[in-house]
């Protein structure tokens, strides 16, 4: 078989079944958007370890290593850009702000305002996460010999990981305060999406940040659980 299947691979393949459990349940009868983002930080949590993982093994040739790569950025895209999507409109099926209609040109009174508007919005977000995914593969290089004369590593663009965080935050809001989050989850789905594909520069988070951000992801999954389970009493 092509391919490399040893331990150093394991939470990138987690966090893709992840991702695609969650795709599948958002888009799924009611889908209702806090099951999908559980899977959604699932996946942020094993992307957090992935690459630590992958580097406990010395002896990895440069295939393995651009093998993991690209795998990684294969299942980001999914894990970080369509789940994304798939829970936004999980959130619209089940908004009381907006009538559920099938998404289908010939559908009755053809499509409403909101899902031309909501559905381009989640299309302009994918594509920007998989051009900045694509563009941070191509310029590896380049960045890592600007960080050999810097002596620190910088990101350009917002990481498409931040979505494991950013919108689980969202939920947690439409949740605490009772109001409908929609608009404002698709709004900040463009923001990001703009944050994806913009020139600025960041600095890489350091082993510190990261565990700042995992903690932030637990705290989130373990206030989802809770609310959930509030919600189906």
């Amino acid at each position: 078989m092509i391919g490399f299947y040893n331990y150093t691979m394991i939470l990138t393949y987690i966090s893709l079944f992840s991702a695609m459990g969650g795709v599948i349940i958002a888009t799924q009868g009611s889908g209702h958007p806090y099951i999908g983002m559980f899977f959604l930080l699932i996946s942020g949590l094993c992307d957090a370890f992935d690459g630590r993982v992958a580097r406990t093994k010395k002896n990895r040739t440069d295939l393995e290593k651009r093998f993991g790569v690209q795998v990684d950025s294969l299942a980001d895209l999914v894990a970080f850009g369509v789940l994304p999507g798939c829970i936004g409109n999980a959130m619209l099926r089940t908004s009381e702000k907006f009538p559920d209609r099938p998404f289908f040109l010939d559908s009755p009174g053809g499509l409403a305002w909101y899902q031309v508007i909501f559905g381009a919005i989640t299309l302009f977000y994918v594509t920007a996460a998989m051009i900045r995914l694509a563009y941070f593969n191509a310029t590896e290089d380049e960045r890592k010999n600007e960080a050999l004369e810097k002596g620190h590593m910088e990101f350009t663009g917002l990481p498409v990981t931040s979505a494991a965080l950013v919108f689980p935050f969202v939920l947690l809001l439409h949740f605490a305060l009772r109001f409908d989050f929609t608009i404002v989850y698709f709004c900040i789905m463009l923001l990001m999406g703009i944050l994806f594909i913009s020139r600025f520069k960041m600095k890489k988070p350091s082993a510190k940040a990261v565990w700042i951000m995992v903690g932030i992801g637990l705290a989130e999954f373990v206030i989802l659980v809770l609310s959930f389970l509030h919600y189906k009493e």
